[in-house]
């Protein structure tokens, strides 16, 4: 079991690394269930990830409302991690970005499929959802919970769910595992879009993708690959 001091640190050294490695920018953020409360969730407050401190770090409910008398800004996509806790208990932390390689797989309808060993905790289906479908024309933004739970249902039990002309969610159960996804689907993204230029693409089986998900989500590669990632990040 994670404390909540240990939580909370490592969620802040995950958004430093999520910007580090171009997965979120100005924009985009990480969740961690709470440890002693699951029916809570740590966010930060508005700001980009990689100023994020522990000072930021805010407590919602599983229906995004505030915990507390913390008057801060929170993000206004913070129901999208709400809405996915209230719906999949085996999710401890979620990471929503707009990481750039991601798009063109949202707005083609083009299936992103993992074909690179690492990728493999991706899941062999990635499902897409269109805000569109139920809402019609918006901002794409999430910003409230009947969307997210729409968004919710569309992720249904994957990992990862791409979302249109926006960028895309991935879960995790533990911080370390949502972020070590997260940046592998973003490689695999630009991989593959790099390999149809050259010809067909041979993507991994489901057989490969369920035995390649220790690659990097077991604990030996996870803990070398999430050092590895700490200490690119400036400062460290």
């Amino acid at each position: 079991m994670i404390s909540l001091a240990e939580l909370r640190a490592a969620l802040v050294t995950a958004n430093h690394i999520l910007a580090n490695e171009a997965v979120v920018d100005a924009f985009g953020h990480i969740s961690a269930r709470h440890p002693d409360y699951p029916d809570r969730y740590l966010l930060s407050c508005s700001r980009s990830p990689a100023l994020v401190s522990a000072d930021d770090l805010m407590e919602f409910d599983l229906s995004s409302n505030v915990i507390g008398t913390d008057s801060r800004s929170p993000y206004l996509e913070r129901f999208i991690h709400g809405a996915i806790y209230q719906a999949r208990p085996d999710v401890h932390a979620i990471v929503h970005s707009h990481a750039h390689a991601l798009i063109p797989f949202g707005v083609t309808r083009t299936p992103i499929r993992p074909l690179i060993h690492v990728a493999g905790a991706i899941g062999a289906t990635v499902p897409l959802w269109d805000i569109a479908d139920r809402f019609g024309d918006s901002s794409l933004l999430v910003t409230n919970n009947e969307v997210a739970r729409d968004l919710a249902g569309t992720l249904g039990q994957s990992t990862v769910a791409l979302m249109r002309g926006h960028g895309g969610v991935v879960t995790g159960s533990s911080v370390r595992d949502a972020v070590l996804t997260s940046i592998y689907l973003s490689v695999n993204a630009s991989l593959d879009l790099q390999s149809r230029a050259l010809g067909e693409v041979k993507y991994l089986s489901a057989g490969e993708v369920e035995k390649t998900v220790a690659a990097l989500l077991g604990d030996a590669p996870a803990a070398r690959a999430w050092d590895y990632f700490e200490r690119r990040c400036p400062g460290r």
